[in-house]
């Protein structure tokens, strides 16, 4: 079952993604993660609880600690995490922010300004798009290679 791995320091916003994900009928596990530092060390299976196998990270770009650019250059360049898929969510129209994501190869950069109905046809989308692809199973990238 697909996971999806919330990274969100805002109470509110990360109320209203799981709310949207309710109101679309979504069921999957979601692990709410508070900044960067916390999600790389959740999918590092630092955590108490283990990083599932297969998942869709939502991040946050401004959080404290460690934002959502400095997350995902961390996470490229991880061997482990490196393939990991991310939609990035901010409340940035900035063209430098988009590029920046565009950059670390995220699957969608998606504005949360889009509130009420625009954001449930935006989770709709999200849950579209982890139906119709097939994800990397992110275990098998902390085997040793020839495992």
């Amino acid at each position: 079952m697909l996971n999806i791995i919330l990274v969100e320091d805002d109470d509110g916003d990360a109320k209203s993604v799981k709310r949207a994900l309710s109101r679309s009928r979504i069921a999957n596990p979601v692990h709410r993660l508070r900044d960067g530092l916390e999600a790389l060390s959740f999918l590092r299976g630092e955590a108490e609880e283990l990083p599932p196998e297969h998942y869709v990270i939502l991040l946050d770009v401004n959080m404290p600690r460690m934002n959502g650019h400095e997350f995902m250059a961390e996470l490229r360049s991880d061997p482990r995490l490196h393939r990991a898929v991310v939609f990035m969510l901010s409340t940035s129209e900035d063209e430098t922010d988009i590029a920046r994501a565009y950059d670390k190869n995220v699957a969608g950069y998606v504005l949360k300004g889009n509130a009420g109905m625009d954001f449930l046809r935006l989770i709709e989308g999200v849950e579209h798009y982890w139906n119709i692809v097939v994800l990397p199973d992110m275990s098998l990238s902390s085997r040793p290679s020839g495992a």
